[in-house]
């Protein structure tokens, strides 16, 4: 079982992805598959003492996607990009997963076009986890759909669902709606239509609902799984990278502010570092792009050696344990419960069902 890396997405490519993708074929034994100007890998591989190294194979692409490229230019006009044909081997079974740091919109939009979405999936989402005081919770969409329809949130709840589930090693984890209040009669149009139909996928154990979250509760680890839209989940997602920078720089001022501070920090170094472990989104890996028919896991354009590490560890494990197999499963019971027409185009009567429900 093959991940296929895209060695020239990243800010830091293709040092940095080589270098944790040698990681993992030396820590965890994985087969990968870098993709790239091939001159440029060989060079890296040679620099970290990795050019004999097994389990190790680099595919040729003369294009590069740049960050700052558009969607529609590199569907267009970069066909032969690092991320084009990363996806194309893994569309053609050459590779069982796709790593990428690179520019998320060219991802999502070469994914989507190249692997296609999953039978019953309208729209695929990005989940992130997130670190609580109980763990781990998956948050779901965080950026990839902007404007969400009523059938999109349902389908990101079955599909963070069986995600969180493997993460997380558990068997039916608790999924919860980000609105404004816990009440079911809080929230927008949108939102208390979905706790209607998540609440019966709940009663028919298809999900574990639990029922409506706050932003207060994020953190908290009230449930595994938060369902948000994709814009509302971004600005969670940022706000969250940024208070905890800004925590970070508050404690090394005041540490350094005086010498009592400075001596109590070398005691609490232990503590300190564990905190930082747990906060360092690195140590998570990548985000799926949940919803097409494969296994698709986007880095942050900032990730380093470990970041690439960790993330082809997750693109393995998430094709090992068949992540896709799972949300087709969920899904086909979702219909049955929700009393759906599968061969209705994405749901499209849902929200005409909730309307006579409602009437």
């Amino acid at each position: 079982m093959k991940v296929v890396v895209d060695a020239m997405g990243g800010d830091f490519a293709p040092r940095e992805v080589v270098k944790g993708a040698v990681a993992a074929v030396k820590e965890y034994g994985t087969k990968v598959i870098l993709v790239g100007d091939e001159q440029q890998v060989r060079r890296e591989l040679e620099s970290c003492g990795a050019s004999t190294v097994k389990n190790i194979e680099i595919v040729h692409a003369e294009q590069q996607v740049e960050m700052d490229d558009s969607p529609t230019q590199i569907l267009r006009s970069k066909r032969n990009s690092s991320i084009h044909t990363g996806l194309r081997l893994v569309k053609q079974g050459e590779g069982a997963a796709f790593f990428s740091a690179g520019n998320t919109g060219a991802v999502m939009a070469c994914a989507k076009m190249i692997l296609k979405t999953l039978p019953g999936i309208d729209r695929p989402a990005i989940a992130a986890v997130m670190p609580t005081i109980k763990g781990t919770t998956v948050m779901c969409d965080v950026g990839a759909n902007v404007d969400c329809k009523v059938e999109n949130y349902i389908q990101f709840a079955i599909m963070a669902s069986a995600y969180s589930s493997i993460v997380m090693e558990k068997e039916s984890p608790t999924v919860g709606l980000m609105s404004v209040g816990e009440e079911d009669v809080k929230g927008s149009d949108i939102t208390k239509a979905v706790f209607k139909f998540l609440q019966e996928l709940g009663n028919s154990d298809v999900i574990n609902f639990h029922g409506n979250v706050e932003g207060k509760d994020l953190f908290r680890g009230t449930s595994d799984v938060v369902v948000v839209d994709g814009f509302s989940g971004n600005v969670a997602l940022k706000v969250s990278e940024s208070a905890g920078w800004y925590v970070s720089q508050m404690l090394k001022d005041e540490i350094r502010s005086s010498f009592l501070s400075k001596i109590g920090a070398i005691f609490m170094i232990p503590a300190l570092k564990r905190i930082k472990k747990k906060a360092d989104h690195s140590e998570y890996g990548g985000a799926p792009l949940l919803g097409v028919n494969g296994v698709c896991i986007i880095g942050h354009g900032s990730a380093n050696s470990t970041a690439v590490k960790y993330s082809v560890k997750m693109a393995h494990d998430l094709a090992e344990k068949r992540l896709n197999d799972l949300i087709e499963q969920k899904i086909v019971e979702s219909l049955e419960v929700l009393k759906v027409d599968k061969d209705d185009s994405f749901w499209n009567n849902i929200v005409e069902k909730f309307k006579r429900k409602t009437i």
